[in-house]
């Protein structure tokens, strides 16, 4: 049996899909996460390949990838591209390989013309087409100079805000949350843990604040309050350099961070209809990664390539 692998991979996961030739997916799987620029580039390609074996390991025994589509976050700069096309080339011998980023997947979900899909997981990013056709993009470089209301974001956000401030009710107890979550009884450990890894940290915390603001936490409700209006300072960017920000136009939003809690989930919906009071707001409906599989059975009839 010969099938395609699509990944849609980042800085927590990688989630991959199995299709035959028909196009009918046949297994889901997950991995690791596969960013090459928050975990290195040996580390990425690891995680495509774990994930290649938990999807693989519900088929048939004899099966054959003859192509695959990887989107990656941190694939954007064409040097990170061609690196992990490398990677994967050894990984996947003899299997038609096309590395794009998971923002391309993305948008290939999206209705044609003018559109937006706002991301929001681990990292924050924003990407578009204008009415010509063109795709431009906002954010998504990591969380030095970018990301801005990502898990990660809010993470950091978050541990700044309750360490030493106990004598605050609502940062006490979300202090002590976050600490309970992680493991730690000291902000000294979890500085410590920070300087290993701070993507092991700072994202694993936005599940704290999430669950917080639900349960009505007044400062993990003014973390997401922020969050959302930094996501959607994004987008309108996004909007106005690609010239569509009073148009109305779609705009998806996926990542991570959506539908984990209804407190946040109304906040972005608020600040995004505020800033683009024209645009359709809406969860992005299409699988990343079943994209990146449909990517790679076209790639079958038209050849292997670099998108993106």
């Amino acid at each position: 049996m010969k099938y395609v692998l699509g990944f849609d991979g980042g800085g927590t996961k990688t989630e991959c899909v199995a299709m035959d030739l028909s196009g009918a997916v046949v297994a889901r799987g997950r991995g690791p996460a596969s960013n090459p620029t928050r975990i290195g580039f040996e580390a990425a390609a690891a995680g495509v390949k774990q994930a290649a074996v938990a999807t693989l390991a519900q088929v048939h025994a004899s099966a054959e990838v003859v192509s695959l589509c990887a989107g990656l976050a941190g694939t954007t700069r064409p040097e990170n591209r061609d690196r992990m096309l490398a990677l994967l080339e050894a990984a996947f011998p003899g299997v038609a390989i096309t590395v794009c980023t998971d923002l391309d997947l993305a948008l290939a979900a999206m209705p044609p013309g003018a559109a937006i899909v706002l991301v929001a997981g681990t990292g924050s990013a924003a990407v578009g087409r204008d009415a010509a056709g063109r795709q431009l993009r906002e954010g998504g470089y990591g969380p030095s100079g970018s990301d801005e209301g990502s898990a990660f974001d809010v993470g950091r956000s978050a541990v700044e805000a309750v360490r030493g401030s106990e004598a605050e009710s609502a940062a006490s107890e979300l202090g002590r949350q976050i600490l309970r979550h992680l493991g730690c009884t000291t902000w000294a450990a979890v500085d410590a843990k920070v300087l290993v890894n701070a993507d092991e940290v700072y994202p694993r915390v936005f599940p704290v604040v999430a669950a917080s603001a639900d349960a009505g936490n007044s400062l993990a409700q003014s973390l997401l309050k922020a969050a959302a209006r930094k996501l959607a300072a994004l987008t309108l960017r996004l909007a106005e350099s690609s010239g569509i920000a009073r148009r109305a136009f779609p705009l998806g939003k996926t990542g991570g961070t959506v539908g984990r809690s209804q407190y946040f989930d109304q906040a972005l919906n608020n600040e995004l209809h505020g800033a683009l009071p024209n645009a359709v707001v809406g969860l992005l409906a299409a699988d990343a990664a079943e994209s990146a599989a449909r990517i790679a059975l076209h790639d079958i009839v038209d050849g292997p390539g670099v998108a993106g």
